[in-house]
């Protein structure tokens, strides 16, 4: 499969604290990429430069075979999609021009701006995959925080992008929430079986049976990295929580307690 994303020898330096050191990673199509590590450990740092939200101090990034530095980076980020559960929207938009405006990168429409009818049977389609069509025309005050996320989603899938990034989506979830959710998630994994996806967690709870490989982040550094069974174990996830864990893995999910 061809590659989405390749980091090599990645350092992140800001004001003088070193976020990330030496990382790499390769995410090819069709790959589901869980990237896990403590509080501060640089999770969200590395998913802003595999977004092409920021550029690294020291390494390579190429994203979607672009090299960071030799591209511009507004251009390029219309061809990731980044669901970010901090989302500022403040109007009360329906769930339909939510997504729509995946189209046009905006928080809300822009004036004069109308979709095609093609377009709108995308954002519909969208809506159905991720469990959202009796919510259609739903304002988004009124929308659960598992809704928004769904939403935001299939806002972010509107381009049709080949990289689909998920910083913590479950932030803030109850348990029916977080369940749709990943629900969603393994329905988007084979409506479109070429999409590459990395989602950003602390909660191995919140990882779908659609996972294929994960990496561990320990104080900026990768830990381990590669296909999710060799990686998620008892002995990995202890050393990068800095805590004795017993895992488990049922019908593809995962599950953790202190050893």
């Amino acid at each position: 499969m061809r590659e989405v994303l390749r980091a090599e020898g990645v350092d992140v330096v800001r004001d003088g604290t070193s976020i990330l050191q030496e990382v790499s990673l390769t995410v090819r199509a069709g790959e589901h990429w869980a990237l896990l590590g403590a509080n501060g450990a640089g999770k969200s740092t590395l998913l802003s430069l595999l977004g092409a939200r920021v550029h690294p101090t020291r390494g390579s990034v190429e994203v979607l075979g672009r090299r960071l530095g030799r591209v511009d980076l507004r251009e390029l980020r219309t061809y990731v999609g980044h669901v970010d559960p901090r989302h500022p929207l403040a109007e009360p938009l329906r769930v339909r021009d939510v997504v729509l405006t995946g189209l046009t990168n905006s928080v809300a429409p822009l004036p004069r701006w109308r979709p095609t009818p093609e377009q709108e049977e995308r954002a519909e389609r969208l809506i159905a995959t991720l469990g959202l069509t009796e919510l259609h025309d739903a304002r988004w005050p009124t929308l659960s925080q598992g809704q928004r996320g769904r939403t935001l989603i299939a806002r972010a899938l509107m381009p049709e992008p080949r990289l689909l990034l998920l910083d913590e989506p479950a932030t803030g979830l109850d348990l029916p929430g977080r369940e749709q959710l990943i629900a969603a998630l393994d329905e988007l994994r084979r409506e479109h079986p070429t999409l590459a996806t990395v989602l950003v967690t602390h909660h191995l709870e919140e990882l779908p049976s659609g996972t294929t490989h994960a990496l561990l982040l320990r104080e900026g550094r990768v830990l381990a990295r590669g296909p999710a069974a060799h990686v998620l174990t008892s002995d990995q996830v202890g050393k990068c929580f800095d805590l004795p864990l017993a895992l488990e893995r049922h019908q593809g999910r995962w599950t953790v307690r202190r050893a």
